[in-house]
């Protein structure tokens, strides 16, 4: 990239320059798993914000019932989450994923290949294949766009507090007991639609000096105290 080169204006369709995946599961009127992939998330401590269009079954499982779970697939998994691609839970489809192309899919794990097993805390459960599994309970809903007449109310972005974390053994650091490897977890990237994986590091983060501990919030304690559902299905 020639950095001399001056900037141009321009008006992209979408802003996605890039952020993780997420399938996120819930459960449906009758109780079964439904299993969508996303990619407008962030963390921040242990709450996430998950931007969603308000008419997508995923969103109607969330407000109904108040619980997901977070699964966060690798870069090696892109296969698997593209098969969920323009597939919704919803029936009939919403009119904004007709004219997308989007089909009816009742058995989103099956689509997948992934495998449903049950959760700690929450009723939706957790795809095992995936490296990492936030179970969460819906905190606040916050509608987006309210200063357009067009586009209020087709938007919501959800908060969801995070109360149980799986992490498979494979990206633990060593000598650890509650730490993430960052130079093992590969998360899979969505930029402009497209699927990507993260390099090596490329340079020392000042921010990295600072023990993460200094980090953690309340809602760890508050996560503890979360009701178990049972063993383990």
């Amino acid at each position: 990239m020639n950095h001399s080169a001056p900037h141009r204006e321009m008006e992209p369709a979408i802003l996605y320059f890039g952020t993780p995946v997420v399938l996120i599961s819930t459960l449906n009127p009758d109780q079964t798993p439904n299993l969508a992939p996303m990619s407008s998330a962030f963390w921040l401590g242990w709450r996430a914000v998950l931007g969603m269009a308000a008419s997508s079954q995923t969103v109607q499982n969330l407000l109904r019932t108040g619980e997901c779970v977070l699964n966060l697939p690798s870069a090696t998994q892109a296969a698997a989450v593209d098969r969920l691609a323009r597939t919704t839970g919803a029936d009939p489809v919403p009119p904004t994923k007709q004219r997308r192309g989007y089909r009816h899919e009742r058995d989103k794990f099956g689509t997948a290949g992934l495998s449903a097993v049950a959760s700690a805390t929450v009723g939706p459960p957790r795809a095992l294949e995936c490296p990492v599994h936030l179970e969460a309970v819906l905190a606040a809903v916050h509608p987006m766009s309210a200063d357009d007449e067009q586009l209020n109310g087709r938007i919501v972005t959800m908060e969801v507090r995070v109360q149980k974390v799986h992490v498979h053994p494979g990206i633990a650091m060593e000598g650890t007991a509650d730490r993430v490897d960052p130079d093992k977890w590969r998360p899979l990237v969505m930029s402009f639609q497209k699927f990507y994986g993260l390099g090596p590091q490329v340079h020392p983060s000042t921010l990295a000096e600072i023990d993460e501990e200094l980090y953690r919030s309340p809602d760890t304690e508050r996560a503890r105290l979360a009701p178990v559902r049972g063993a383990h299905r």
